[in-house]
């Protein structure tokens, strides 16, 4: 089985990881020339939901539907709920299910783009020690660390 951290990509199209990469580093080498409002990209980052919360929530909202609808009109409606969470499982066994090529093309991302994004910017920022002189070395010592904790 594939790792968490891998899961989503490998089962997204190549494009789409590219599109996503490429405006992470994007925003990072946007950022080392306005190091100033590293502070607010930071926060923003901090309200973004990853792919994992939206599916979840896609989820439980088509769940809810289906009982509702079901308990209100036709016991036939519960085929969505047994759908969706047989989805949701294949999600979390695979890292795949139907909504993933359609959040990936919307956007979103894993939790650990996101935090690797975040690591970049902090790393602009001074907060591992020294400033990346680069957003090449923001980027470069940014890998790896995503699943590290912060500094305090």
């Amino acid at each position: 089985m594939t790792t968490t951290r891998n899961r989503v990509p490998l089962h997204s199209a190549e494009s789409d990881n590219r599109r996503i990469n490429r405006e992470m580093r994007a925003n990072v080498a946007c950022f080392a020339e306005h190091r100033q409002e590293i502070a607010g990209r930071l926060q923003e980052i901090d309200r973004e939901g990853d792919i994992e919360r939206a599916i979840e929530a896609n989820a439980a909202v088509i769940a809810f539907a289906g009982v509702a609808l079901a308990a209100t009109n036709n016991r036939r409606w519960l085929v969505l709920p047994a759908l969706v969470t047989s989805f949701l499982f294949q999600h979390a066994i695979q890292g795949w299910c139907p909504p993933v090529p359609v959040l990936r093309k919307l956007g979103f991302r894993t939790s650990y783009e996101i935090e690797e994004e975040r690591r970049a910017l902090m790393a602009l920022r001074g907060d591992f020690g020294q400033k990346a002189e680069s957003a090449d070395a923001a980027l470069r010592a940014s890998v790896g660390t995503a699943d590290a904790p912060l500094p305090a």
